[in-house]
């Protein structure tokens, strides 16, 4: 039951992902149900997992506090969508520092890309308008890539 209920939690969070990204790529909004739902799914991942509630699910918590703050101030100065920005603070309630580390950096580089990308098809089609990227895309991206490895062991 709990290796099932554990896959369950990483396959919803997967799809979760995907249909995100997928969202803000076509209309470059994330709907706030899909954030909370995966910060709500959280506390079932601390407990799938074994977590103690002192220190673990309270670094969990702070660390995620940390994350959304910041990426708030990068909301704040019109760097990010607030969209983006909850789904980083939600995700960094499901991953402990060092893969959360790891899924910043790969959201960073798979963000650059995609907006170099962007930058390219809007001076070919020599198009004035300002470029919003769906960073959406790449936080769902390096998020599925930083959980491959429980996905894979968990089946093995």
């Amino acid at each position: 039951m709990g290796e099932l209920f554990v896959t369950f939690l990483l396959v919803a969070l997967g799809l979760l992902l995907v249909s995100a990204g997928i969202e803000d790529a076509r209309i470059r909004e994330i709907a706030n149900w899909k954030n909370a739902l995966i910060a709500l799914m959280a506390p079932l991942w601390w407990w799938a997992n074994g977590l103690s509630l002192w220190p673990d699910v309270g670094m969990q918590v702070g660390v995620a506090l940390v994350v959304f703050a910041f990426f708030a101030g990068a909301f704040a100065l019109g760097q990010m969508g607030g969209g983006d920005v909850k789904m980083i603070g939600a995700l960094a309630l499901w991953l402990p520092v060092q893969p959360l580390i790891w899924m910043l950096v790969l959201m960073s580089l798979l963000g650059g890309a995609l907006t170099l990308v962007m930058l390219i098809e809007k001076w070919l089609r020599k198009n004035g308008n300002p470029v919003e990227i769906p960073y959406g895309v790449a936080i769902a991206i390096a998020t599925l890539i930083v959980i491959r490895e429980p996905i894979i062991n968990h089946f093995g």
